[in-house]
């Protein structure tokens, strides 16, 4: 019997009807996204490329996955908007498969509708799921602290008083502004996910801005999609927000300095 395919906006909206599923999620194609995708035990997952990035992170997901007997795909961040499930049923482009999942005949330029059909054959995954990994990191302790969240979806109401630095695109879920974030925090950093079809990886900008929140992204060449120590090792601000425009942080500037720039204006404003 074929498997059922389940169209989701993130990979972190979905629950039990991912198990044995072909879960279309428009979340980026890194590992952590993919492990979430074992971890809900799907059969076969198609992603957005997110760019694809530094270090091909933006599809690093599918090697991951591959080891672990499932099949999966990403679609163009420029042929879909990522974090609208769907548009990428509706409009996404194949760009990237694995080797299980070229088997069942899902090649770049394949439609992802048609690549989902094709992915309802996949045969169950030979592997168990990893252990749980960690994805949160306390990288300032001093007020404001400053936390690495691998996933947005992680921000929690004990960081309503930190900056949260995160692995995730800065993109809305399904155009919604409240999917920007959970929990109104003092600034956010996100992935610009190649930035994409209608500057869809940078679309929670303006809607934290409407939230009084500071907000930037880096741009995926420069930091690894799903790795938020990466984005703030390694990440160059592509985008700010109005918000943090006002309290003098720029385009260019690392990611490091983007956070030190924001506790020292929020600190001169007293807001801490």
């Amino acid at each position: 019997m074929p498997a059922a395919i389940v169209v989701a906006d993130s990979i972190t909206r979905v629950a039990a009807e991912a198990a044995g599923a072909v879960v279309v999620n428009a979340s980026h194609g890194g590992v952590y996204a993919a492990y979430l995708a074992a971890r809900l035990g799907a059969a076969a997952a198609i992603f957005n490329d997110a760019g694809i990035g530094r270090d091909r992170a933006g599809i690093g997901g599918l090697d991951y996955l591959q080891t672990l007997g499932i099949a999966a795909a990403a679609v163009g961040h420029d042929t879909a908007r990522i974090g609208d499930g769907a548009d990428m049923m509706a409009n996404g482009v194949v760009t990237f498969a694995n080797a299980l999942a070229a088997a069942l005949g899902v090649v770049p330029g394949r439609s992802c509708r048609d690549a989902a059909a094709a992915l309802q054959q996949a045969r169950p995954a030979r592997r168990d799921p990893p252990e749980a990994r960690e994805a949160a990191f306390l990288l300032v302790a001093e007020p404001p602290p400053v936390w690495a969240i691998d996933s947005a979806s992680l921000v929690l109401p004990e960081h309503k008083a930190a900056i949260v630095v995160t692995g995730s695109h800065g993109g809305l879920l399904g155009g919604r502004p409240e999917t920007a974030l959970k929990y109104d925090v003092l600034g956010a950093l996100y992935n610009d996910a190649g930035i994409g079809k209608d500057e869809a990886g940078v679309s929670r900008l303006p809607a934290l801005d409407a939230r009084g929140i500071a907000a930037a992204t880096v741009a995926a060449a420069s930091a690894r999609i799903g790795d938020a120590r990466s984005t703030y090792e390694d990440g160059v601000v592509s985008r700010v927000n109005r918000r943090a425009a006002a309290l003098g942080l720029r385009e260019g500037s690392s990611a490091r300095d983007f956070v030190a720039g924001l506790r020292r204006a929020l600190a001169s404003q007293g807001e801490l």
